[in-house]
């Protein structure tokens, strides 16, 4: 145990100093005084040019759409937002959080799924992308009160929605003429701001009641262990509606005087790094993979092939003069300055963030949920570790419940950042606190030097008759990490003949590198291209843990926006096995 109180000793100590606030609206009010000729984003106007905006106007006009959503009639009220990542979105999401209780809901959800969050929240005003509120407007029928439909694409209003810049000027000319009430507004730090709806991917959606306390605790928590400050300059690339983004790619920044500026889409990444030049982004293991891949390939067609025929890693194989030239030539692509990357949302393998690590970026993983706010764990400026999610935040700590023989039990989690509750379901609340800790619904295990480790979630373990556990995050990370294959599913399936629960797998092949074995490769070539890799997995792992049956899948899986599979619905195996 003594190292263990050494690690956490040691970062108590060294603590980046921060500003700690009670509420969002103390924060705009600090940097505005405080940062308010800094640059707090950096937009395009429609032709494509970049522009500045500085602290001073930002927090103007947030004043100014709080004013005009108080004197629309929404003090108190719910305020949906939907959209892409904008200053138009975030501008509102801040504005809403002080005025009333803002609901961020995933654009990405089909109309239906949208209305059913409405309903669920009772959203008096709704304030979103045309596409969004438009669809949603198709659908108005199958809502449950009237409301209220703000386009953040119209400058002035229309027959149906109000234009947000008339919306927005509106504000502004009260705030002009000395008549504030946004300013007046008393936010109590413990009470409900923020309605979140869970992504869902273990099962349905809960409503996640989090106040300004919870917000804010988490945005000291990790500025105290990961350097953020005036010279960040962030790219939000991550769906912003989710608390990883949001927290962390936003709050975060904006709370330590930060800049930010937003990616244009997936497939201009590489363009938007090259052109605002961020020394931090926030990532999902899918897109640092994808990320690694192109890197890979471009030192593999640069290089000679001796540098990759070992175990050890290019940067270990090449010699001494050439590794700054290769670090720069990696940094050149990622736009010259990305220092840190923040990496979650799901597993990722630790040969990646050591790779990262020896190109000169370091990767920092971490763990957390929407419950609180969002993070619990992480590695950071001080320690990390790329086996493990990392140390607990400050102020917050975790603990295993009923852990078994390896260590491994449900984690729960204290601390200011854990929700208020859920949304109107009083059952989940009673079955999700344990002795004042919120049970997380993930398994994990704690080392001696307090480092966690997920090992998968408590609802999609495997029993066997025997009462052995089978944890699919495990047997998947294997399956993933064969170059055959591409995604993995890994579920129970009770087989009647054996009177037992059994392992099977779906799997999608990495069509790119079988066809790079074999030029026209037939299904039999790629059956056993997974069998074989099915096979090695087995080899490792003890009878009980073996894959009895795969089927090999010719469609993506169903996935969230931070692009975690779902384990349920359409993703759910309806085709017949395939014995190995």
């Amino acid at each position: 145990m003594a190292k263990k109180i050494s690690l956490i000793n040691y970062m108590e100590r060294h603590y980046f100093k921060r500003n700690n606030f009670s509420t969002l609206q103390e924060m705009l009010y600090f940097v505005e005084k405080n940062y308010g000729d800094k640059t707090a984003f950096v937009l395009k106007d429609k032709s494509g040019y970049p522009y500045n905006v500085s602290y001073y106007n930002f927090v103007k006009d947030v004043e100014s759409i709080g004013i005009s959503l108080i004197n629309y009639g929404f003090l108190n009220k719910k305020i949906a937002v939907i959209g892409k990542n904008s200053y138009k979105w975030a501008i509102t999401y801040l504005a809403a959080s002080i005025v009333g209780i803002v609901v961020p809901i995933d654009k990405e959800l089909q109309p239906l799924e949208v209305i059913n969050f409405l309903n669920i929240s009772e959203a008096s005003v709704v304030l979103g992308d045309d596409k969004n509120i438009c669809e949603i407007y198709d659908n108005k029928s199958k809502l449950n009160k009237n409301i209220s439909f703000i386009d953040f694409d119209l400058k002035t209003n229309s027959d149906f929605f109000l234009g947000f810049d008339s919306f927005r000027i509106s504000g502004l000319y009260n705030l002009e003429n000395d008549l504030n009430p946004f300013e007046k507004v008393k936010v109590n730090p413990d009470d409900m701001h923020f309605l979140l709806f869970t992504s869902g991917t273990t099962g349905n959606s809960k409503g996640v009641c989090l106040s300004h306390k919870n917000i804010c605790s988490n945005i000291f928590s990790v500025g105290s262990i990961v350097k953020v400050d005036t010279s960040t300059s962030i790219l939000s690339i991550l769906p912003i509606h989710h608390t990883y983004e949001c927290t962390l790619g936003f709050l975060l920044v904006i709370a330590s005087g930060g800049k930010i500026s937003y990616c244009d889409g997936l497939r201009y990444i590489s363009e938007n790094l090259k052109e605002y030049k961020p020394n931090i982004i926030l990532s999902v293991p899918l897109l640092l993979e994808n990320v690694h891949k192109k890197i890979m390939a471009n030192l593999k067609s640069s290089l000679p092939a001796k540098y990759f025929s070992t175990n050890k890693h290019v940067m270990d194989s090449v010699p001494f003069f050439m590794k700054p030239i290769i670090k720069k030539k990696i940094s050149k692509a990622l736009g010259g300055n990305l220092k840190k990357i923040i990496v979650g949302a799901a597993a990722i393998a630790p040969e990646l963030l050591y790779s990262f690590n020896k190109f000169g970026i370091l990767v920092l993983s971490g763990y957390g949920l929407t419950e609180c706010s969002p993070l619990v764990a992480g590695n950071n400026d001080f320690f990390h570790n790329f086996y493990s999610v990392g140390l607990p935040i400050p102020n917050v700590e975790f603990k295993i419940d009923s852990p078994n023989s390896d260590g491994i039990g449900e984690i729960l989690v204290k601390g200011p950042n854990v929700m208020i509750g859920y949304y109107k379901n009083e059952k989940a609340n009673i079955e999700s606190f344990k002795n004042s800790y919120f049970k997380t619904g993930d398994l994990g295990k704690i080392d001696e030097q307090g480092y966690l480790y997920i090992t998968g979630r408590c609802k999609n373990v495997i029993i066997t008759k025997n009462g052995e556990n089978v944890y699919p995050e495990e047997l998947e990370e294997l399956l993933n990490k064969n170059e055959a294959i591409s995604e993995s599913l890994v579920t129970g399936d009770f087989d009647k003949k054996i009177d037992d629960t059994v392992v099977k797998a779906q799997i999608i092949p990495n069509l790119d590198f079988i066809k790079n074995k074999l030029k026209a490769p037939t299904k039999d070539d790629i059956f056993g291209f997974i069998q074989s890799a099915v096979k090695i997995v087995n080899s490792k792992l003890p009878n009980f843990k073996h894959i009895k049956n795969f089927t090999i899948r010719d469609k993506d899986f169903e996935k969230t926006t931070t692009q975690k599979v779902k384990r349920y619905g359409k993703n759910i195996d309806e085709n017949k096995n395939v014995p190995n």
